[in-house]
């Protein structure tokens, strides 16, 4: 039998190396993990038991560190309730903290709830909301309180405001040009009262202070016990709190602001006595306007009535009628102005021109408030210089010199008429033109004549000239006086062209025999339809006629004062 050698023993493979592993994460690192983050509460299943919870969770609710109970009594109840009723999240309270509770499904039928802390959060989103209302409110406050310049108005809409939104009652008080104060006073819900009162504003604290402009006092520093009667409304019940706060104005205050709340509200707080401070200034702001605008309005209207041409009567034996357009209908004031001097007997006998009635119409360079003032100062010139000289050339070189010692850049073209009755209802008319268009003449028979009189502007040159036409208007004839307004309105088909002196020839042509008043009103009607409302300078009108001897000229039905003649 053959034997074979033993069969080579196959070389050892050595088995492949396992992959390495990191370190096993153990329950101590895990629960480190767990006790870092927000309160969790793991709970086993039905019935629930609390499985596992954290130190977080364990510091909101104590009592989870002596029992495993998941009740009303270890926990929020809210927390509680939306266990048993699946609900996966929700808000809630623990003490003054507001948490954001959300669950998640674990294996082995465990479910987990992690509590947020989302109190800063909430405090936030409610001041953002807030804030918006607020700014909001200020909005419509600053609408209301702009679409008017009545100081009246501006103090109701404050204090329907204030109630509105601040407190349960608001007062305003402010100063008068006597000694009492105004009060604007409402109840949230109730009907404004507005009296005038004589009180002692030391008698609540900061009061003074506000009225002249100083910052308020805090709301917590006033005593609402101390108030006095006439501060708080009949009815309004027990005053829990209140703030005092100037209504700043245009550098002087408009007066305070007192906001009242009942026992039964909160107080006011910083935030909202800071608002406060701002509507006031808001609302300080509107009645400081409307305060100075009433205050300007008042001396504009002054002004106005002393810039203003006079209205103009019938005088004995003369007829005369007139009418004035501003360029700017909003001023009523203007550069072109005209004016009526009855007979100074006594001067003008010892200058030989006995009972002549001296009329002038002007116009100033430019238009508007800046040239009424000198159409004012040539009415009150003229005015004085007369009584010493009643010659128009003479008149007219004192007029010119008084002007170039103002050192005024402006001058003025000027047209004097002077007019005194004579027998059988004829006029004597002087006129005198001094570079200002010259007057229209309308005869009986219809003829128009311009007057024979040229001469030098007022106040530009030292040295003036003038020439007067003296000429006798007969009974039903006219002299019409007018500003460059009419002859220089530029309308007409084209829009530009100018209405010239050949259409107000026409246009007088038309009015022979007619009432002065009804030719003052042709031609303001005709001029007024050229232009087709377009831009204009002033334009002033003035009819002198001789009346007709025997007429009777009455208002509708009779009644009113008319013109009666002979």
């Amino acid at each position: 039998m053959t034997s074979f050698p033993p069969a080579p023993t196959p070389p050892t493979v050595p088995a492949p190396a396992s992959p390495a592993t990191g370190p096993v994460i153990g329950a101590p690192l895990l629960r480190a993990l767990v006790d870092a983050v927000a309160p969790v509460i793991v709970l086993a299943a039905d019935p629930a038991r609390v499985h596992l919870h954290n130190k977080a969770a364990e510091a909101l609710f104590p009592a989870l560190g002596t029992t495993d109970a998941f009740t009303s009594d270890v926990v929020a109840p809210w927390l509680v309730q939306a266990q048993q009723q699946g609900i996966d999240a929700l808000d809630g309270t623990v003490g003054e903290r507001v948490f954001r509770a959300t669950s998640q499904p674990l294996p082995g039928e465990c479910t987990g709830w992690l509590l947020t802390d989302v109190t800063e959060e909430r405090a936030s989103l409610k001041r953002l909301s807030e804030e918006r209302v607020r700014t909001q409110f200020l909005v419509r406050a600053s609408a209301r309180l702009l679409a008017s310049l009545n100081q009246r108005r501006c103090l109701r809409v404050t204090a329907e405001l204030a109630a509105e939104q601040l407190a349960d009652a608001a007062v305003l008080l402010t100063p008068t040009r006597g000694r009492r104060i105004a009060m604007t006073r409402l109840v949230r819900g109730g009907v404004i009262e507005e009296t005038a009162v004589s009180v002692e504003v030391d008698q609540v604290p900061g009061l003074a202070d506000a009225l002249a402009g100083f910052p308020p006092v805090p709301s917590r520093w006033i005593q609402p016990d101390l108030a006095p009667a006439w501060l708080v409304p009949e009815d309004f019940g027990d005053l829990g709190s209140l703030v005092v706060t100037p209504l700043p104005g245009n550098g002087v205050s408009a007066g305070a602001l007192i906001l009242l709340r009942r026992s039964d509200q909160a107080g006011f707080n910083e935030e909202e006595e800071l608002f406060a401070r701002i509507f006031a200034a808001r609302a300080g702001a509107a009645i400081s306007a409307a305060v100075l605008y009433a205050e300007r309005t008042e001396t504009t209207g002054i002004l106005q009535r002393a810039l203003i041409p006079p209205a103009i009567d019938r005088l004995d034996g003369i007829d005369l009628a007139s009418t004035y357009r501003p360029a700017r209908a909003a001023d009523l004031i203007g550069g072109d102005f005209y004016d009526v001097h009855p007979p100074l007997l006594a001067t003008e006998a010892r200058k030989g021109v006995p009972g002549e009635t001296l009329l002038m119409l002007g116009d100033v360079c430019g238009k508007g408030p800046g040239a009424a003032i000198l159409t004012g100062k040539i009415r009150h010139t003229i005015a004085a210089l007369r009584r010493l000289e009643p010659r128009h050339g003479p008149l007219l070189e004192l007029l010119n010199a008084t002007l170039l010692d103002d050192h005024d850049a402006r001058f003025v073209t000027l047209v004097l008429a002077g007019v005194t009755p004579a027998a059988n209802g004829r006029l004597d008319l002087r006129l005198t033109s001094a570079g200002h268009p010259a007057p229209m003449l309308v005869r009986a028979d219809g003829t128009v004549e311009e007057a024979a009189t040229r001469g030098t502007l007022i106040g530009a040159v030292p040295d003036i000239t003038s020439t007067t036409w003296t000429t006798v208007l007969d009974p039903g004839e006219m002299c019409l006086l007018y500003s460059d307004g009419v002859t220089e309105a530029r309308g007409g088909p084209s829009g530009r062209e100018m209405f010239g002196d050949q259409r107000l020839k026409d246009a007088l042509a038309e009015c022979a025999g007619m009432p002065v008043e009804a030719v003052v009103e042709r031609i303001e009607l005709v001029t007024s339809q050229w232009l087709g409302g377009g831009e204009h300078d002033d334009i002033a009108l003035m009819a002198i006629g001789a009346p007709l001897r025997g007429s009777h000229l009455m208002m509708v039905d009779g009644r009113g004062r008319g013109r009666y003649t002979g």
